[in-house]
């Protein structure tokens, strides 16, 4: 892991966001300063990334795919920025030891529970479905879940969303934390459902045009 390059790439890399977008970010004051965390977040661009790098306080452990880690520049990378793989198609032990060793240690892990990138009606905000696993480990692991809601980070798949004209409108929302004391079937419930009142209630502050999740 390395925290220096995490900063290193999020002081130079939010620049370009920063100089493109006008953003709607709401409920930063969920996320535990210290303290083990799970940030439990919607899914509908790979751009979800970056922008929760940018604006969270804290450092997030992205749990990713591991097909991406099969290259050896992105391996590199990823991991340089304390990320480390899942492996969708089979039960993955290291993976959920990492997580543990992760919140053991006080830091802030970021899933994506819904398993994959889920836009428009496939999204948990309109399914109201996520993968089973991150109630069992904030149990386990006695972390608070932060849930999250990404609006519009599809926008960016558009080179013109890039031009520094701060034309770019998206939206992160940031919901109180769900109690790990719960029962782990609880817990994916109440996120279920914080998710989608976050979305309902951020999306209105974004052009109609702009409510892509």
């Amino acid at each position: 892991m390395s925290d220096v390059f995490y900063r290193a790439v999020r002081f130079f890399g939010s620049h370009p966001f920063w100089m493109s977008s006008r953003c709607v970010v709401t409920g930063l004051e969920h996320i535990p300063r210290s303290g083990p965390a799970i940030i439990a977040c919607t899914h509908s661009s790979p751009f979800d990334v970056p922008l929760l790098i940018r604006h969270s306080p804290r450092l997030l452990d992205f749990v990713s795919i591991v097909e991406v880690f099969e290259n050896p520049f992105v391996a590199w990378f990823y991991g340089s920025m304390n990320a480390f793989p899942l492996d969708r198609h089979k039960p993955d032990a290291p993976t959920v030891r990492t997580m543990f060793s992760r919140l053991e240690q006080g830091r802030a892990i970021a899933i994506f529970p819904e398993g994959a990138i889920r836009r428009g009606e496939r999204s948990v905000v309109h399914t109201r479905t996520i993968k089973p696993g991150v109630g069992r480990i904030a149990n386990r692991a006695g972390a608070p879940v932060v849930p999250a809601v990404v609006i519009n980070s599809v926008a960016y798949s558009r080179g013109v969303a890039w031009l520094p004209r701060r034309a770019t409108r998206y939206a992160i929302a940031f919901g109180p934390p769900i109690a790990p004391t719960q029962d782990a079937a609880d817990i994916e419930r109440s996120l279920v459902a914080e998710l989608v009142r976050l979305y309902e209630s951020a999306v209105a502050a974004l052009p109609e045009s702009c409510r892509v999740i």
